[in-house]
Formats: structure tokens, C-alpha cells, sequence
């Protein structure tokens, strides 16, 4: 079966045309810009390429309820300029076809569970840091939903004693995504993330909120393995500093033999699938459907 796959992220688009083993044949990544410039360039890609159904992971918020009569519109997303934009249904009206919609992070975790770094345990944690921070549940087959899709980054979270910073979510300030993602670390420090890499306070401090995510998300969901991806991850001093600090912060409250300095490496990891976790999960959620 011939399947479409949309990775909706909040500074790009990846598209891809591929089957239900995962394997991508063909794909295309365009930039994220206002949804009249955006949406003619995925058309172009996906028509006449004899699909059968399209599978959608979409930044948020973004309504998911197949009930609903506003099916895979964006809601109060931070893209100004995507707010109840309709793309779903244009979607389903252009290329005529079934179109199935979670979100970005929530199919990220469905792929690493299928074919990644989740692949031994039965639920598993997706956060992206990058744009914006969010993260997908996956547990046990299924992704995690209820009044609508988790916004596990807007949370709040302790402010560092020494951080001043106001921070750049349009609705909380500091919520996490105001305070450590990709926009917030450059507006804080001046440079953009990779220019701040020798810069170990810089490092310091973004794990520190992190860590406050996972922990409450540890407690919370008790899932099995956490991965952690997006633009801001790249930096691979972050994950050490986040596994001793997600320890610290337990305090061995939580028994587990993941939670250890022995195993917390395995606990805390990488995406399996690198940067095609978002686009090979919309495959996947085609392929389920």
C-alpha cells in the first residue's frame, strides 16, 4: 500500500511517500511559513502519486477528536499564523483521500516504539525541544489522549535562583517552551544554540529545566523509556547533565533499575530514528488506520 506521511513541525514541514514497512521512498522538507505559502507546495508533492490514505503529526495545539466537526484544525498554536487554520479538512477536500491526525510528538512515539529506541518496552515518552518544546505519550499500542492531546510543554516549572529571564510563550511566559526552547536560548543569551556550545552554564541551566519536566513526567506517567529529540537535543552535552539531574531531582524516590547511575543511559535516550521519527510515525498512523 502506497501511504503519504506529514510531519507538521513549527520551522518545517517533512513530507514522504512510503509503505507499511516504514520504508520511505520519496521526500521533500519545506520550510513552515504562512499556511497560503505552505499548503500549495504539499499538494504539489502528494498529487497524483497515487496514495491511499495520509497520515498528519501536527504541532499543537491542534484538535485530534475524529468526532469533531473542526477534525485536524489548529487551535491557540504559538504559529500566529496558523490559528484555526483548517488543515485537515483542506487536506481531505484536495487530494481526496482518508486523512489521520495526532500530533507531531505523539507519532514520534508511536515510530521509535515501532522501529526505534523503545522497541524492547511497552510504553514510551517522545519530547521534542526545539521551536517549541512538546512531548507524545505512547503506551501500550496506543497514544495518549483524553479532553484532547497532552501540552506537556507548557508546564511550569521552579525557576533557577539565578534566571531572570521573562521568558517567550505568548500564553504562560515562562512555561517550559517559554523558557528553554530554541527562541527562548537565543533571546536569553544573545546567540543561537549552537553558537553557545563551549558554553557550559548555558547547558547548565537548560537541563535544569528539563529535568523538572521529565521528573514530573516520571511521576506521572511512569514511562518505560524516555527519548528526547528536536533542534535543541542536538547538543549532546545536554543528555548527561539531564540524566544527573533527573536522578538528583528523584532522589531515589521511584524504584527502578532504569533510575540508577548504572542505567540511566538506557532510560534517557536519543531518538532510534534521528530526525525521521515525526515523518515515519505519520506513516505509521496511516498504516494503523
Amino acid at each position: 500500500m502506497k501511504l503519504g506521511a506529514i510531519e507538521a513541525g513549527g520551522t518545517k514541514f517533512v513530507m514522504a511517500i512510503g509503505n507499511e514497512q516504514g520504508e520511505i521512498s520519496e521526500k521533500m522538507v519545506i520550510p513552515t511559513e504562512h499556511p497560503e505559502i505552505t499548503l500549495p507546495k504539499i499538494l504539489d508533492f502528494f498529487k497524483n502519486k497515487g496514495i491511499e490514505k495520509l497520515g498528519l503529526g501536527g504541532f499543537g495545539p491542534i484538535d485530534i477528536n475524529r468526532n469533531s466537526s473542526t477534525y485536524g484544525q489548529l487551535q491557540k498554536t504559538p504559529k500566529t499564523d496558523w490559528v484555526d487554520y483548517p488543515l485537515g479538512e483542506k487536506l481531505k477536500q484536495e487530494l481526496g483521500i482518508p486523512i489521520i491526525i495526532d500530533t507531531d510528538v505523539n507519532v514520534a512515539a508511536m515510530s521509535e516504539a515501532k522501529w526505534g529506541s523503545a522497541t524492547d518496552v511497552d510504553s514510551c515518552l517522545y519530547i521534542t525541544v526545539g521551536t517549541g518544546i512538546g512531548a507524545g505519550a505512547y503506551f501500550q499500542g496506543k497514544t495518549l489522549k483524553g479532553l484532547s492531546h497532552s501540552e506537556m510543554g507548557h508546564i511550569k516549572v521552579r525557576r533557577h535562583p539565578e534566571d531572570t529571564y521573562e521568558g517567550t510563550c505568548p500564553y504562560h511566559k515562562d512555561c517550559l517552551e517559554g523558557i528553554a526552547a530554541g527562541p527562548s536560548l537565543e533571546k536569553r543569551w544573545g546567540k543561537k544554540g549552537h553558537e553557545l556550545a563551549d558554553d557550559q552554564k548555558v547547558w547548565e541551566l537548560e537541563a535544569y529545566y528539563l529535568a523538572q519536566a521529565l521528573t514530573n513526567y516520571i511521576y506521572i506517567l511512569s514511562p518505560e523509556r524516555i527519548i528526547m529529540g528536536g533542534g535543541v537535543m542536538k547538543q549532546q552535552q545536554l543528555f548527561p547533565l539531564i540524566r544527573k539531574n533527573v536522578l538528583e531531582m528523584l532522589n531515589g524516590y521511584v524504584s527502578s533499575p532504569y533510575l540508577t547511575e548504572k542505567e540511566i543511559d538506557r532510560y534517557i535516550v536519543p531518538p532510534g530514528l534521528t530526525d525521521e521519527a515525526g515523518v515515519k510515525g505519520a506513516l505509521y498512523l496511516a498504516m494503523n488506520e
